[in-house]
């Protein structure tokens, strides 16, 4: 592959791309910037809210495109090309998915699910490992709702096919379950990459995630990444050709993408 394929990056932010604990990624910051000069689009695919993820542009000092609430919302591909939206809404607000959750799923189940909405502060800081602001921007959402489960793996799939006959979804992240539209995070993927092929002839696309809620985008990509995850076992995961990395994040991500652009013959 020649240097004039464009290569776009989707990244997952927490334990991929950001430290897992700290949320820090001051190692990688100057990488990131250098693969950004170089003229490689990253694009952030998120559960994190769109506070979270502007806040993260800050602190890099770039403003990048995004993917936030597991797929709900595209934002900033005016970036990429003037021609393209600004903002892609692909989920019905939160306040209507809610509204199904409760007239569908049976009081049994619904007992099973402690809204993340309802509990004390201090059990959110210690749920998201967050505080004060950061705390506030994290369930600062507009297309889902965050919940624990405290049934079974039976019971969880009960309530996954209730759901998804309603046409809404689980998707489960490192922390909490979200309740989402029938989006996620491979469809948004999808649909940035025909909107970039309208103008770009050829695209390689790199898909780096840590948790089951970005296998789906990782099966969906050129290059497929795994950052280090002690919760995952590698031969339980069946994607071909998957990089993994061996150090958690954030050198773990810079470690995979290195490896990625060398798969792809692609030198920065």
């Amino acid at each position: 592959m020649t240097k004039k394929s464009t290569i776009v990056i989707f990244t997952d932010l927490d334990g991929s791309l950001l430290h897992r604990d700290t949320f820090t990624f001051d190692p990688i910051k100057n990488y990131i910037k250098s693969l950004i000069n170089d003229g490689i689009i990253i694009i952030p695919n998120s559960s994190k809210t769109e506070k979270e993820i502007e806040k993260f542009n800050e602190e890099l000092g770039v403003k990048l495109p995004y993917i936030s609430e597991n797929g709900s919302s595209i934002q900033g591909l005016n970036i990429i090309n003037a021609n393209f939206p600004d903002k892609i809404v692909l989920s019905r607000e939160k306040e209507e998915l809610i509204k199904i959750f409760k007239d569908k799923v049976p009081e049994q189940l619904k007992n099973k699910c402690v809204q993340i909405s309802e509990i004390s502060k201090k059990e959110q800081e210690k749920i998201f490992g967050q505080k004060d602001d950061n705390l506030k921007n994290a369930l600062n959402r507009k297309y889902t709702s965050p919940f624990l489960f405290k049934g079974d793996k039976n019971e969880q799939n009960k309530l996954s096919k209730i759901l998804s006959s309603n046409s809404l979804t689980l998707q489960e992240g490192g922390r909490v379950i979200n309740l989402c539209d029938d989006i996620n995070k491979v469809k948004s993927m999808n649909k940035v990459m025909k909107i970039l092929k309208k103008t770009e002839d050829k695209i390689k696309s790199i898909a780096v995630g840590d948790n089951y809620n970005d296998l789906d985008m990782l099966r969906n990509s050129d290059v497929p990444c795994l950052v280090f995850n002690d919760n995952f076992k590698l031969d339980q995961i069946n994607i071909n050709n998957l990089i993994f990395s061996n150090m958690p994040s954030p050198e773990g991500w810079a470690d995979v993408i290195k490896k990625a652009l060398a798969k792809l013959d692609y030198n920065v």
